[in-house]
């Protein structure tokens, strides 16, 4: 076996140590037992998503989890260092630092690869798109679409030339049993319709036909109590064209309190579209006003390294969303523990006292709310000629894609306090918690797609004096004046990027404020506070008979 250490500047332990335990729990109650076998069944499939995703992320990424494995299970000196790195391989789900800008933190491991696994590690961007040139209408879809690997032909190595292969056939061997197990729950569970999503995603895992099972996963009933996201969903790592999609799971109890309270947020969504400081062409016109569930995580596997997703907002698949809408999940127990556990110290350190008072739980969780339900607005498809943002913004789509919903948000929130939609919030509360968690959210990293986001918005607000620093403090202030317009300004800046599908400017927006200013790189410095939580799963654990990890 390799003798594998840690390496980089920081140690395993102080790396851990960003990220702080948090036990994760649900409310039970209302499950049947079935209901709860079935979360157990979940937590299995689970796993094994976790070992398809490793697969995905890098070629070299299940041998070295099984070697960190091996070294953290041996008793010796070395096992309290070697238990921590395989600790932290697990909460990053790979060897590279997320908030470190993907830093390698175990010996021998080098950059991580812009491709992952889901194309050849030596493939250029100039021989993919010879290659589709030559492919039949339907396999240039697939080739830049969510479901297929593309790797190197029969003739092997690396003078191969590239062909497609589905999920379903690279990942058969756990996709299958991950089907059977899907299918077990969707037998044991008291709800019908999250019953047939689960059996329909099996039979996606076998077929590689998601379109069906997405509709499905739209059509959980309101009276379910349980809620999941399974499947290939999210791009953000592949590097090179943001299509491959990454196999996850999230297993959630619903909260049914909380979700009576956000079903009127969905009903704004025209009201923000037709109020966005964009010309009419880039309007969405196709806007369908998405279901809310807020939910408490209780296990997740795959593409789910830290830092945790607080709510998203799925499918992703464009013809899935035109033939079906989306849905917005909230996932609250994961903010609750973020906003105890990160932001709250953040903002005693980074923040104007006056400012202090402001932060808020409920801007947080409303704000995580606006973002999503932001998704939908502006442009998804090119004003020139109907393509995909996501095909010309290519690498850029996923971080554009996540400031877009965050400034959409801010700006959504100052209309909707204006008319009266929001009446428990004022906006000093919504904008302090905002710049609160800005720092939150660029301590992910800039190669993470809502750290480097949340970098440009925040350079650019400060840039025209929306925020303002204190030199003789070292800390920062909302200008209450100036910060509307800077959020209309932005708003409009960054989705007629996306609706010309322009990818040169888009490059020079990154360029300008993708980089960090000396005050805000001070500030990050100075910061004593976990970068984020780390889930410890509670209920699952019990459920299995165990005590939690």
């Amino acid at each position: 076996m390799t003798n594998r250490g840690a390496v980089g500047t920081t140690g395993v332990r102080e790396r851990l140590a960003d990220y702080k335990r948090t036990e994760l729990r649900a409310d039970l109650s209302r499950l049947t037992a079935g209901d709860k076998q079935a979360l157990v069944k979940l937590a299995d499939a689970s796993d094994l998503l976790d070992a398809v995703y490793y697969r995905q992320i890098w070629r070299g990424a299940t041998r070295l989890r099984r070697e960190l494995a091996e070294r953290a299970a041996e008793e010796n000196g070395d096992s309290r260092e070697a238990r921590d790195t395989h600790t932290l391989f697990e909460l990053f789900r790979g060897p590279w630092d997320r908030s470190r800008d993907n830093e390698p933190f175990v010996e021998g491991v080098g950059p991580k690869p812009r491709g992952a696994n889901v194309y050849p590690e030596d493939m250029t961007p100039d021989e993919y798109e010879a290659w589709v040139g030559t492919l039949s209408a339907e396999d240039a879809k697939r080739a830049g679409g969510f479901y297929d690997v593309v790797e190197r032909g029969s003739a092997g190595g690396g003078g191969g030339g590239l062909a497609l292969r589905s999920y379903a056939s690279a990942y058969g061997d756990l996709l299958r049993p991950a089907a059977a197990l899907l299918r077990e729950a969707a037998a044991l569970v008291s709800d019908a319709s999250f019953g047939a999503f689960l059996a329909a995603r099996a039979q996606a895992f076998e077929t590689n036909r998601y379109l069906d099972s997405e509709l499905a996963w739209l059509a959980i009933g309101h009276e379910s109590a349980l809620e999941a996201a399974i499947g290939p969903y999210e791009t953000y790592e592949d590097g090179l064209f943001s299509a491959k999609a990454f196999f996850e799971a999230m297993v959630h109890v619903r909260d049914f309190a909380a979700t009576a309270t956000v079903d009127k947020f969905a009903g704004s969504l025209a009201l923000v579209e037709a109020s966005l400081p964009i010309p009419d062409a880039y309007r969405n016109r196709d806007l369908v006003p998405p279901p809310i569930v807020v939910v408490n995580q209780v296990y997740n596997g795959g593409d789910t390294a830290v830092p945790m997703t607080a709510a998203y907002n799925l499918p992703n698949d464009e013809e899935a969303i035109e033939r079906g809408g989306s849905k917005l999940t909230l996932i609250r127990n994961v903010q609750e523990g973020k906003f105890r556990s990160v932001l709250c110290p953040i903002a005693e350190r980074l923040l104007a006292p006056a400012g202090l008072a402001h932060v808020s739980f409920d801007a947080f969780f409303t704000h995580v709310l606006l973002h999503e339900v932001a998704h939908s607005n502006g442009p998804h498809r090119t004003v020139a000629d109907g393509s995909t943002v996501r095909s010309r913004l290519r690498e850029l789509h996923s971080a554009f894609e996540e400031a877009k919903a965050d400034i959409a948000g801010l700006f959504a929130a100052r209309l909707l306090v204006q008319n009266g939609t929001i009446s428990d919030i004022t906006l000093e509360q919504f904008y302090y918690t905002y710049l609160a968690s800005a720092f939150r959210s660029i301590r992910f990293g800039l190669e993470e797609a809502h750290g480097l986001g949340q970098a440009m918005q925040l350079s650019y607000l400060l840039e025209k004096g929306a925020f303002v620093h204190c030199p003789r403090t070292a800390t920062f202030a909302v200008d209450m004046e100036r910060i509307p317009q800077a959020v209309s300004d932005l708003t409009r800046e960054i989705m007629l990027i996306q609706g010309d599908g322009d990818k040169q400017r888009a490059d020079e927006f990154k360029r300008r404020y993708g980089a960090l200013s000396p005050p805000v790189q001070a500030a990050l410095a100075a910061l004593d506070a976990p970068i984020d939580i780390a889930p410890v799963w509670v209920d699952i654990a019990r459920l299995r008979g165990a005590q939690p990890e």
